[in-house]
Protein backbone atom coordinates (compact mmCIF):
# COMPACT_ATOMS: atom_id res chain seq x y z
CA UNK A 1 0.00 0.00 0.00
CA UNK A 2 2.57 2.31 1.52
CA UNK A 3 4.81 1.55 -2.39
CA UNK A 4 1.67 2.66 -4.61
CA UNK A 5 1.26 5.80 -2.70
CA UNK A 6 4.75 6.58 -2.68
CA UNK A 7 3.87 6.80 -7.02
CA UNK A 8 0.38 8.00 -6.90
CA UNK A 9 1.02 10.93 -4.43
CA UNK A 10 3.99 12.39 -6.83
CA UNK A 11 1.64 11.47 -10.03
CA UNK A 12 -1.26 13.23 -8.65
CA UNK A 13 0.73 16.31 -7.61
CA UNK A 14 1.92 16.05 -11.07
CA UNK A 15 -1.45 16.16 -12.93
CA UNK A 16 -3.14 18.80 -10.45
CA UNK A 17 0.28 21.08 -11.26
CA UNK A 18 0.30 20.77 -15.16
CA UNK A 19 -3.56 21.37 -15.56
CA UNK A 20 -3.03 24.50 -12.96
CA UNK A 21 -0.36 25.45 -15.22
CA UNK A 22 -2.37 24.88 -18.63
CA UNK A 23 -5.92 26.93 -16.97
CA UNK A 24 -3.57 29.85 -15.54
CA UNK A 25 -2.78 32.97 -18.34
CA UNK A 26 0.31 33.81 -19.56
CA UNK A 27 0.91 36.86 -17.33
CA UNK A 28 0.10 35.61 -14.04
CA UNK A 29 3.58 33.00 -14.52
CA UNK A 30 5.94 34.09 -12.53
CA UNK A 31 9.90 34.07 -13.64
CA UNK A 32 9.58 31.98 -16.57
CA UNK A 33 7.26 31.78 -19.69
CA UNK A 34 4.56 29.31 -19.17
CA UNK A 35 5.51 26.80 -22.20
CA UNK A 36 8.82 25.92 -19.72
CA UNK A 37 6.83 25.98 -16.65
CA UNK A 38 4.87 23.34 -18.36
CA UNK A 39 8.60 21.41 -19.08
CA UNK A 40 10.04 21.71 -16.24
CA UNK A 41 6.83 20.49 -14.34
CA UNK A 42 6.67 17.25 -16.91
CA UNK A 43 10.24 16.67 -17.01
CA UNK A 44 11.45 16.78 -13.22
CA UNK A 45 8.30 15.19 -12.13
CA UNK A 46 8.31 15.75 -7.89
CA UNK A 47 10.39 19.08 -8.03
CA UNK A 48 8.69 20.68 -11.15
CA UNK A 49 4.78 20.39 -9.88
CA UNK A 50 6.15 21.88 -6.09
CA UNK A 51 8.32 24.21 -7.40
CA UNK A 52 5.51 25.03 -9.82
CA UNK A 53 3.34 25.61 -6.87
CA UNK A 54 5.37 27.57 -4.68
CA UNK A 55 7.50 30.13 -6.94
CA UNK A 56 5.59 29.67 -10.37
CA UNK A 57 2.20 31.29 -10.43
CA UNK A 58 1.05 34.77 -9.00
CA UNK A 59 -1.27 34.00 -6.30
CA UNK A 60 -3.70 36.31 -4.79
CA UNK A 61 -6.68 36.48 -1.94
CA UNK A 62 -10.20 35.75 -3.87
CA UNK A 63 -11.80 39.56 -4.01
CA UNK A 64 -14.83 39.50 -2.13
CA UNK A 65 -13.95 36.13 -0.23
CA UNK A 66 -15.25 34.09 -2.98
CA UNK A 67 -13.15 32.17 -5.75
CA UNK A 68 -13.45 33.48 -9.41
CA UNK A 69 -14.62 30.93 -11.53
CA UNK A 70 -13.81 32.92 -14.92
CA UNK A 71 -10.41 31.92 -16.93
CA UNK A 72 -8.88 35.20 -16.61
CA UNK A 73 -9.23 36.31 -13.24
CA UNK A 74 -7.07 38.96 -13.26
CA UNK A 75 -9.44 40.67 -16.14
CA UNK A 76 -12.72 39.97 -14.04
CA UNK A 77 -14.18 43.23 -13.64
CA UNK A 78 -15.69 44.24 -9.94
CA UNK A 79 -19.12 44.34 -11.63
CA UNK A 80 -21.41 40.99 -11.69
CA UNK A 81 -24.69 42.61 -13.70
CA UNK A 82 -25.06 45.11 -15.73
CA UNK A 83 -27.40 46.58 -13.89
CA UNK A 84 -24.49 46.83 -10.82
CA UNK A 85 -22.78 48.78 -12.60
CA UNK A 86 -23.31 52.93 -12.46
CA UNK A 87 -21.55 53.26 -15.38
CA UNK A 88 -23.61 51.23 -17.50
CA UNK A 89 -26.78 52.83 -16.17
CA UNK A 90 -25.56 56.02 -17.01
CA UNK A 91 -25.29 55.20 -20.12
CA UNK A 92 -28.62 53.94 -20.85
CA UNK A 93 -29.75 57.42 -19.28
CA UNK A 94 -27.49 59.37 -21.56
CA UNK A 95 -28.96 57.03 -24.26
CA UNK A 96 -32.50 57.26 -23.52
CA UNK A 97 -32.40 61.36 -23.55
CA UNK A 98 -30.96 61.02 -27.24
CA UNK A 99 -33.72 58.70 -28.17
CA UNK A 100 -36.29 60.89 -26.75
CA UNK A 101 -35.08 64.49 -27.81
CA UNK A 102 -34.70 62.47 -31.51
CA UNK A 103 -38.23 61.07 -30.94
CA UNK A 104 -39.52 65.26 -30.33
CA UNK A 105 -37.68 66.06 -33.42
CA UNK A 106 -40.15 63.58 -35.47
CA UNK A 107 -42.71 63.94 -33.87
CA UNK A 108 -42.50 67.91 -34.25
CA UNK A 109 -41.31 66.99 -38.36
CA UNK A 110 -44.60 65.03 -38.43
CA UNK A 111 -46.91 67.94 -36.90
CA UNK A 112 -45.08 70.46 -39.47
CA UNK A 113 -45.66 68.12 -42.18
CA UNK A 114 -49.13 67.84 -41.01
CA UNK A 115 -50.00 71.48 -41.27
CA UNK A 116 -48.04 71.77 -44.35
CA UNK A 117 -50.39 69.17 -45.80
CA UNK A 118 -53.50 70.51 -44.65
CA UNK A 119 -52.77 74.15 -45.70
CA UNK A 120 -52.41 72.56 -49.57
CA UNK A 121 -55.21 70.59 -49.40
CA UNK A 122 -57.08 73.88 -47.82
CA UNK A 123 -55.69 76.13 -50.23
CA UNK A 124 -55.55 73.58 -53.36
CA UNK A 125 -59.24 72.36 -52.55
CA UNK A 126 -60.18 76.90 -52.42
CA UNK A 127 -58.01 77.48 -55.36
CA UNK A 128 -60.11 74.97 -58.22
CA UNK A 129 -63.40 76.07 -56.80
CA UNK A 130 -62.90 79.89 -57.21
CA UNK A 131 -61.90 79.14 -61.09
Amino acid sequence: MFRALMYLVPLALTIYAFIDCLNTPEDEAKHLPKIAWVFIILLFWIVGPIVWLAAGKMRRAPAGGRTPSEWHRSHRSQWVAPDDNPEFLKSLKEENKKDESLLKDWEADLRRREEELKRRESGGNTSPSDD
